[in-house]
């Protein structure tokens, strides 16, 4: 049997290259398969969406032809955020040397909720940095109101609050509801950064106190060459919708069938997408009963 991973890092369906054209049409059943099994075995799993990564590259980098060398320099740098050197609770003055154990227990508290999303600012291409200046206010309003209202991208203007979309088996609150989030600060005056509104008690469960939900880590190192960049790494109901919809597209080929004599041929049953399945749709449950109370903060 193979060993637990403290931590696992998949990609969410989206775009793909062009000329593969049967992995498009079976990347949904992938997705089922994997993050189930990663699910049983891993003790986190930090996943990145491909429309949004394509987006990031698209909007934010202005890459005009993207390429999967792009997507992931954005889930290099992104992941660097978080396990370059930082100052944790844990280390006393000295920098952690074991960031992705510390990530486990500060986000992956709970058995059943392992799923971890990223949101990074400020994102932008190269030759704009020189010319781009950054304060910490702005920097964690944003990042804020990203976390909110379930928004990936940063786009250097005010997000307001989004209203997140329910499907089939999402009811509750209407918007984003964490269990725990971590937020990383790396730049110059990184201590006197106000991290104080991350602290709400409004932006998570009612049944884990905030001071356990929230972790800051930080350094005046900068990264990527950003003089202030924050990241923040959530353990909420932000892959809530895209897990919903994934898991529908792909029971609705099962239902008919379809390709599935593709994963018998390679010893895949039945049986197996089916307990997947039943794994999913426990995870999706299990995120949704995150917001049965209280009111959305604003």
């Amino acid at each position: 049997m193979p060993s637990p991973s403290p931590s696992s890092s998949t990609t969410s369906p989206g775009r793909t290259a062009p000329g593969r054209y049967v992995a498009v049409i079976v990347q949904n059943y992938n997705s089922v398969l994997t993050l189930a099994h990663l699910h049983q075995l891993s003790d986190a799993i930090l996943v990145h969406e491909n429309d949004t990564l394509h987006k990031i590259c698209a909007q934010l980098l202005n890459n005009k032809h993207i390429s999967f060398t792009d997507v992931n320099r954005v889930i290099a740098q992104q992941l660097a955020s978080i396990l370059q050197p930082a100052l944790t609770p844990n280390s006393y003055g000295a920098y952690s040397r074991n960031p992705l154990g510390e990530l486990v227990s500060s986000l992956a508290c709970h058995s059943e909720y392992k799923l971890l999303s990223m949101s990074t600012i400020p994102q932008m291409p190269s030759s704009s940095i020189a010319y781009s200046t950054f304060s910490w206010p702005g920097l964690l309003k944003h990042l804020r109101q990203m976390l909110i209202s379930n928004t990936k991208m940063e786009e250097g203007k005010c997000v307001h609050l989004q209203l997140l979309g329910r499907s089939r088996s999402l009811p509750g609150r209407t918007f984003n509801v964490s269990l725990a989030n971590l937020l990383v600060l790396r730049g110059k005056e990184v201590y006197s950064a106000e991290t104080g509104s991350f602290e709400d008690p409004t932006l998570y469960t009612s049944w884990l106190p905030p001071e356990d939900a929230f972790h800051l880590w930080k350094t005046e190192v900068p990264i990527n060459k950003y003089e202030k960049s924050a990241t923040l790494v959530s353990n909420s109901q932000a892959l809530l919708r895209p897990l919903d919809n994934m898991v529908a597209k792909a029971w609705n080929m099962f239902a008919s069938r379809a390709y599935i004599h593709r994963y018998v041929k390679f010893g895949i049953s039945e049986e197996n997408f089916l307990d997947s399945f039943t794994s999913l749709e426990q995870i999706i449950s299990s995120y949704s009963q995150l917001g049965s109370s209280g009111e959305a903060p604003s």
